[in-house]
């Protein structure tokens, strides 16, 4: 006997009953059907807000800038335009036949640069599957890998720029040197020049002081001779 059956029966019993008395009855019909509860209605998932994972918030650095930030996990919720130098992340998601997600994550910006990250709200969020961990192991092998080339880099950049700046002050070592010898070889040339200059004077002026002299030594000369040739006796005549 279907279900169907079952319900014209119960239908059509008062009347039968009326018509022969001596009608068996049926057991209560509760006992038979079985318990039909009514299906619960599906609701799609309700999410409003930023969505974010945490793969994505584990690779937030500070330092890093804001165009890298919304680069990496999206555009804030909110900017509070009293607080511009702070971005709030906020997410409300309903979810069927589970627990609702409520998470927050505040950034905070000194001079356009991440200064601060506070994931203390996310504690709802989904945790990383096992394929975001393997990633997240070989995003943070390469991020170590990273900062050891740019530290070599900057030692590298360090010792080049010693280098420059002692050859730097070689040159001008070697450039004062070489201009104090040619200032020393200008000197000597200059004094050189003054001991010719002092020459060629000298060269004029003893030609002029012996003309000068010559005819009073002649005259000299003459009187000695005339002298010389005198007899003695002539003086007194003279």
């Amino acid at each position: 006997m279907n279900k169907l059956t079952l319900v014209v029966l119960s239908f059509s019993l008062p009347f039968l009953s009326a018509c022969t008395p001596s009608m068996p009855t049926l057991p209560d019909m509760p006992n038979l059907l079985p318990d039909m509860s009514l299906p619960t209605l599906y609701k799609d998932d309700v999410q409003q807000g930023s969505v974010l994972t945490r793969f994505k918030i584990n690779q937030l650095r500070v330092g890093m800038s804001k165009a890298q930030v919304q680069d990496l996990i999206g555009s804030p919720s909110i900017i509070d335009p009293f607080h511009s130098n702070q971005w709030d992340y906020i997410n409300h998601t309903t979810r069927h036949e589970q627990d609702d997600v409520h998470y927050r994550l505040a950034l905070k910006f000194t001079q356009e640069k991440l200064a601060t990250i506070d994931s203390s709200g996310i504690v709802s969020l989904a945790k990383m599957t096992d394929k975001e961990k393997v990633l997240e192991e070989k995003y943070l092998i390469e991020e170590k890998e990273k900062i050891e080339a740019e530290k070599q880099a900057k030692i590298k950049a360090e010792q080049l720029k010693k280098v420059q700046e002692a050859k730097r002050i070689e040159d001008e070592k070697l450039a004062a040197e070489k201009a104090q010898a040619q200032a020393k070889v200008k000197v000597e040339a200059l004094k050189n020049n003054i001991k010719l200059e002092q020459a060629k004077q000298q060269e004029i002026e003893v030609p002029k002081v012996i003309k000068t002299q010559q005819p009073k030594q002649e005259t000299l000369i003459k009187k000695e001779q005339q002298a010389i040739e005198t007899p003695w006796y002539k003086f007194w005549l003279d």
